[in-house]
């Protein structure tokens, strides 16, 4: 299962990325496979990443979605424990006079800082009355987890847009929102005048001076891939909270050493790992993250080249037996460039499989999918069909 993150998009001046970039080897699979669209959850959701692969992964999400932070976490590297209360975080950038409450967030990713360890170094001997935990994640994302018994009834301080001032995290408890504050502010502190933020500013770059939290989750009890499906999972991913959707099902989790979750990440390694996990596991999720950036990024033409490159890559996959493997090329939501963030618009879909009932479509993007003739499904049908083109699948019934 190739998951192309937030690939899909909606035309600009008639056209989308997809229809701009030469991409043989993709409109190559989709004339030999079947083709749909898809609504990762359901139509008029917009999905999150970790809420849309749990549905790819045949997990409802209204029913095991921890939050986002707890998923992050774990993709960090953290383990968590009930009651222990997780965010995911955003190295930002403010500016103004007074606390850090006062001041306006003028970049939620600070430059798209990446090397962040420093930072988050000296971040740890914060002094609170309960322990916690923040670690790095993928690019200018950190997690923070407050260990305790917490619940996941607290609001973000991220108001999500620039130009608006950090929130307050609100609580029931105003011992625990006190908590998440002071955490806040004294982080802010620390930041400003840290070292690294001093030579980013001399550079003329914005200081990672602010974390910005959202996504709180408390940790599910989540019965695993194996118990559900009897069948091994593997997920290949550099993205902190893909790596999390993974543990969470009880997957094995990899990361080639050279690939990272953004657009100069290593293709190669990363689809040549997808292969020879095959070898030893029944599942593989290969998870590409660089679209949905540059869909945020608003990058249109970074996306064409992006997909360029991506498909150089593919025709590795050929040498794979398709009477043994089926592939399924998606995404897991929609991140148009005009939007610059996740939309309801369904996916693609292309199944290849050498019994499965080939369609007339021959290219690969959103006009032609909508003809095939997978028609439109949900995202925690797409497993249950690939299982039974495999013959791995029980009868219903008598």
């Amino acid at each position: 299962m190739l998951i192309l993150d937030g690939l899909p998009d909606r035309p600009l001046n008639g056209k989308t990325p997809l229809t701009v970039a030469k991409k043989p080897n993709l409109d190559g699979f989709a004339e030999i496979g079947i083709n749909g669209i898809m609504d990762t959850i359901s139509p008029g959701i917009r999905p999150g990443s970790d809420t849309s692969h749990l549905a790819l992964l045949g997990y409802d999400p209204y029913r095991y979605y921890t939050g986002r932070g707890a998923i992050e976490a774990l993709g960090a590297g953290i383990d968590l424990k009930p009651g222990d209360l997780a965010f995911r975080a955003n190295f930002a950038t403010v500016h103004g006079n007074g606390s850090i409450f006062d001041k306006v967030v003028v970049d939620r990713r600070a430059g798209r800082i990446e090397n962040t360890e420093e930072l988050v170094k000296a971040l740890k001997d914060i002094d609170l009355p309960v322990d916690f935990e923040i670690a790095r994640a993928t690019g200018h994302r950190a997690v923070v987890v407050f260990r305790g018994n917490f619940t996941e009834e607290v609001t973000d301080t991220d108001p999500k847009v620039v130009g608006e001032k950090v929130k307050r995290c609100k609580a029931k408890k105003d011992e625990v929102s006190k908590i998440i504050n002071d955490f806040i502010q004294k982080a802010h502190e620390i930041l400003e005048k840290h070292w690294i933020n001093e030579e980013r500013a001399k550079n003329g770059l914005p200081k990672a001076n602010a974390l910005l939290l959202r996504g709180a989750g408390v940790m599910k009890e989540v019965p695993s891939f194996k118990e559900r499906f009897g069948l091994k999972l593997k997920v290949i991913s550099a993205t902190a909270l893909i790596k999390g959707v993974g543990k969470l099902v009880g997957g094995e989790v990899f990361t080639p050493p050279t690939a990272t979750g953004n657009k100069d990440t290593d293709i190669n390694a990363k689809i040549q790992s997808s292969i020879e996990a095959l070898k030893t596991k029944d599942v593989v999720l290969l998870h590409i993250k660089a679209p949905d950036e540059l869909g945020h990024d608003r990058d249109f033409n970074g996306k064409v080249r992006f997909v360029e490159k991506f498909d150089s890559y593919l025709p590795k996959l050929l040498e794979l037996d398709l009477s043994k493997h089926c592939l399924i090329f998606t995404s897991d939501h929609s991140t148009p460039v005009k939007v610059g963030e996740h939309t309801a618009d369904p996916v693609i879909v292309s199944i290849v499989y050498e019994d499965v009932r080939k369609d007339e479509v021959k290219v690969f993007n959103e006009f032609e999918a909508v003809k095939g003739g997978l028609c439109r499904i949900r995202g925690t049908e797409i497993l249950k069909i690939a299982l039974d083109l495999l013959n791995l699948t029980e009868k219903f019934g008598a």
